[in-house]
């Protein structure tokens, strides 16, 4: 099968593109015969060694989508045939989505709906899921006034629609220009705040009438963990899914006087039951067609280097994704 795979933490230019064996479903799991494999931030950082290489070989990528083409001892023969999109392709395994097929745990590949494309699949199991995790955990938002950080991103996206649906009054979002402004308000937000030229916590403030926001989704706490203090009601939450730096910092005072609180969370260790009810409750709106997805950009397998690339320097408003 043709694949993308590297030996080495480094840049782009370790990643290889060729051919390797093309697996076999073991018991419990199926092959999957993939049209589709999405680029998330994860890979390339992972790639350039966030974490030390687990694998004598990797091939890259977590998420995808596409058809099973045979299945393993144990998992019934009506699956063959299905679509599918796929999450942890390769967390904590050798070979991920970025090849023509991969073998994976059965419940890894849910099925797709007729209608959703193979582009839009490629998109769920890190982008998608994180963002309902992040609006489902400790009680949901039904009802507060919330604040997305980066809302024109590919969690950003889906975050301002998932608490849309589940009933959230506001919904707010930071973002870096007006183009990512006009992104977020067609995802469903009802005010944006430009990072770079205004007060964040002023403007939340003013937004809701100066009692802050419920919660906050977060996709950097090394920057929002100092403005929590002013960012939220009192009592009110952060969920915590990413950082650019390595510490995360805010005043005691302020914090305990609040009582706030940050859930930290990382996707790909969700329990299985918060893994069931963050696909549970995506799978109905995705056959409900509730969903929008924002493809950004789409390569042949062959130009992962390049798509690596592009969402590292931040070129995309929305998903990268490439064809298998």
């Amino acid at each position: 099968m043709k694949a993308v795979w590297y030996d080495r933490n480094g840049g782009s230019e370790v990643l290889h593109y060729g051919e390797l064996p093309t697996p076999s479903p073991g018991p419990g799991e199926v092959l999957v015969r993939l049209a589709t494999s999405g680029v998330n931030p994860s890979d390339w950082k992972t790639r350039r060694g966030s974490r030390p290489m687990a694998f004598p070989r990797v091939v890259p990528h977590s998420d995808g989508a596409g058809t099973i083409e045979a299945v393993g001892e144990g998992v019934g023969r009506g699956r063959v045939g299905q679509r599918v999109w796929i999450w942890n392709g390769q967390w904590k395994r050798a070979f991920g989505t970025a090849a023509e097929y991969i073998a994976l745990p059965a419940d890894q590949a849910v099925p797709l709906p007729e209608h959703v494309a193979f582009d839009a699949g490629a998109c769920l199991g890190i982008p998608a899921l994180t963002a309902l995790h992040a609006v489902l955990t400790d009680g949901g938002v039904t009802g507060q006034a919330v604040l997305v950080t980066g809302g024109a991103g590919s969690v950003g996206h889906y975050a301002i629609q998932f608490a849309r649906l589940l009933g959230a009054a506001q919904v707010i979002a930071t973002v870096s220009s007006e183009e990512k402004a006009a992104h977020a308000l067609a995802a469903g937000a009802d005010a944006t705040i430009n990072y770079r030229s205004e007060d964040v916590p002023e403007r939340v403030g003013a937004l809701t009438g100066g009692t802050g926001v419920q919660r906050v989704v977060d996709v950097d706490l090394s920057s929002t963990a100092p403005l929590l203090p002013g960012l939220l009601a009192h009592g009110g939450l952060c969920a915590a899914y990413g950082s650019n730096g390595p510490d995360a910092k805010m005043l005691f005072g302020p914090a305990i006087m609040r009582g706030l609180a940050v859930r930290w969370f990382i996707v790909y260790e969700l329990t299985p039951a918060q893994r069931h009810l963050a696909v549970e409750t995506l799978q109905a709106w995705l056959r409900a067609d509730l969903v929008k997805h924002a493809i950004a950009a789409r390569a042949p397998l062959a130009d992962c280097a390049r798509a690596h690339d592009a969402v590292e320097a931040g070129r995309h408003i929305g998903n990268v994704v490439l064809d298998c």
